[in-house]
């Protein structure tokens, strides 16, 4: 029987590579995970926002955020990015 792995095991598995982290709304963040918590407010460090715009895709490079769990969609481990 294979093993299982629960979704905070595989973020927390996470912590220390970059994560592409994609919101509810028009903005993604990819960074280096820091850590999380039971509700998966993420702490990333390094990350580059991309908001999607009509005018396009605006980056904003920042030093650290938090993001809110509930306002997240979906975590991609190991990658950098929509590569806009």
């Amino acid at each position: 029987m294979a093993s299982q792995v629960l979704p905070l095991e595989l973020i927390d598995k996470c912590i220390g590579s970059r994560i592409w982290v994609i919101m509810k709304s028009e903005r993604e963040f990819t960074g280096t995970l820091l850590g999380f918590d039971d509700y998966v407010n993420i702490v990333l460090e390094d990350v580059i926002e991309y908001e999607i715009t009509p005018q396009g895709v605006k980056k904003t490079d920042l030093a650290q955020t938090l993001l809110n769990g509930s306002n997240i969609a979906m975590l991609v481990p190991g990658s950098d990015g929509p590569g806009y």
